[in-house]
Parts: C-alpha cells; sequence; structure tokens
C-alpha cells in the first residue's frame, strides 16, 4: 500500500491485497472502486499466481491489484536481503510486464512495515493468501 494522496477502498474477494499475511485494501486511483471492480472481472490473474511468479526477484511481502495510470495491474512488493523490488504483472496473463528497485521514499517505508510485518507472520504471504482464498470462495 503506498502513502500519499493515494486513497484506499476493500475489495471482498482474493485480487485484494495481502500485506504481512492479513488483509488490508486494494487501491483504485480516486477511490474509484466501481472502475477497480470492473476492471477485475476480466482479469484472469490471481494474487496466488503473482505471488509465485515475483519470487524469482525476491521473498513477497506485499501484493494488490490496482488502476495506475488507467490501467489495472497487479502490483507485488518483494525483499532480498535489504532491497525492494516493486513486480507487476500482466492482469490478464500474470505474466511478470516488469521489475524495478524501490527508490522513492514513501514507498520505502511501506515496504519496510511490510518486511516488519512479515517478520511477525507466522506463514508466508502465499500460504496465508491461499488460506484466505479457500476460507472465502467466490
Amino acid at each position: 500500500m503506498r502513502v500519499g494522496s493515494r486513497e484506499t477502498r476493500s475489495i471482498r474477494n482474493s485480487r485484494g491485497l495481502f500485506s504481512g499475511a492479513r488483509v488490508v485494501p486494494a487501491w483504485a486511483e480516486g477511490g474509484d472502486d466501481a472502475a477497480l471492480s470492473a476492471a477485475m472481472k476480466s482479469a484472469s490473474a490471481t494474487l496466488q499466481g503473482g505471488l509465485k511468479a515475483s519470487e524469482a526477484q525476491g521473498t513477497p511481502i506485499s501484493a494488490k491489484f490496482e488502476i495506475e495510470d488507467g490501467k489495472l495491474q497487479l502490483s507485488v512488493y518483494t525483499m532480498k536481503g535489504n532491497d525492494f523490488m516493486e513486480v507487476v504483472a500482466d492482469p490478464n496473463t500474470g505474466a511478470i510486464a516488469k521489475a524495478q528497485k524501490i527508490t522513492d521514499a514513501g514507498d520505502l517505508k511501506e515496504a519496510d512495515e511490510q518486511k516488519a510485518a512479515m517478520a511477525k507472520a507466522k506463514v508466508p504471504l502465499l500460504t496465508a493468501t491461499e488460506t484466505a482464498v479457500k476460507a472465502n470462495a467466490g
């Protein structure tokens, strides 16, 4: 989840945001939940798939579907050592579209908080996601 002027909203399905082994909000530009919900209807990728695909870039610490620059994307933050990466996957195929080192101060603060939360987690983020999806079918 990023800080600043971005507003967060909850989505109730397996395509929300998981951070620190707990469910937290998904994000839509301008808080437009209807646009996010509509865009996600055609997405075939899942958080679980995005988490698995992002593992090549490090240990996943958060994942969310979001609308960025008017387009739906699956964003996963990963950590490897002291470095954080944002891995962006195509929402339709789940293929990694880009991976870049996080350098923005606000994003780094969020990634550091997510790392701290994952350090306290009893299971990896993928396991927590799979458990939540099983418990909330639909």
